[in-house]
């Protein structure tokens, strides 16, 4: 049987060391460097004075992500997507979940019709880099739409609240929060958990990669993922505070 791996000077029910750089990227409207323990993603927010063609005439903007690893990002060296000429499934499925994390906050008519699109480049991985990009992407989002209230592109803010993301997990038979790569690696089940500040769920993803769960292993694991939402949503606000 494997044991377990061990966490060094944190309990359970913590989370990594989080630093949130603001403006990390002088020309993008909005940029965020977020490291949460090893991982660090670099989520800069970009404004386009266009829009899809299934928003055209709708008086509605939209707000769309990407994300991507550096190559030596892990442990060894991956290809880069762009010389295989293909994304692979798993980039696409953590952009969509990105973009419909970020929508989820916003009002897509108080932003017009202009496109803010969010680059989530993963520099360093140990684990919950999707939680990571969306809980800096909106730090960048936020930031960009203050960039187009300066200029009076926009009337109002169309950010209704804050938005982020945290991973857990059941290792060893013990629920975790914010699993690094080596307890996520033998975690027997592995969530990851979209909140917005006021308590409600914009995503919840969640597998058995071992015995399956129960009823009730599931709500400790939800109730640890509520307390790691509230302390990232502590975080983005004394962020933007700053």
């Amino acid at each position: 049987m494997n044991t377990p791996p061990i966490r060094q000077n944190r309990p359970l029910n913590a989370l990594r060391p989080v630093r949130i750089t603001r403006h990390y990227n002088r020309y993008a409207e909005g940029s965020v460097l977020i490291e949460m323990g090893h991982t660090q993603v670099l989520c800069t927010a970009s404004i386009e004075e266009k829009i899809p063609v299934h928003k055209r005439g709708s008086g509605e903007g939209w707000v769309t992500a990407e994300y991507g690893m550096l190559p030596r990002a892990t442990h060894t060296r991956g290809e880069r997507e762009a010389a295989k000429g293909k994304q692979s499934g798993r980039t696409q499925e953590i952009q969509r979940l990105i973009g419909r994390a970020l929508r989820a906050v916003f009002d897509l008519k108080a932003l017009g019709e202009r496109t803010l699109r969010l680059d989530c480049d993963v520099l360093q991985a140990d684990g919950g880099t999707r939680c990571a990009s969306i809980t800096g992407a909106f730090i960048a989002a936020h930031d960009a739409a203050a960039w187009l209230l300066e200029r009076g592109l926009i009337a109002a803010s169309p950010i209704r609240q804050t938005v982020a993301a945290v991973s857990v997990g059941i290792v060893g038979g013990q629920p975790r929060l914010d699993l690094d790569y080596a307890e996520d690696s033998a975690c027997d089940t592995d969530m990851n958990v979209i909140m917005t500040a006021d308590g409600r769920y914009v995503e919840i993803q969640g597998a058995a990669e071992g015995a399956p769960f129960t009823r009730s292993e599931m709500d400790a694991l939800l109730a640890l993922a509520a307390q790691g939402v509230a302390e990232l949503t502590a975080l983005q606000q004394q962020a933007l505070a700053a």
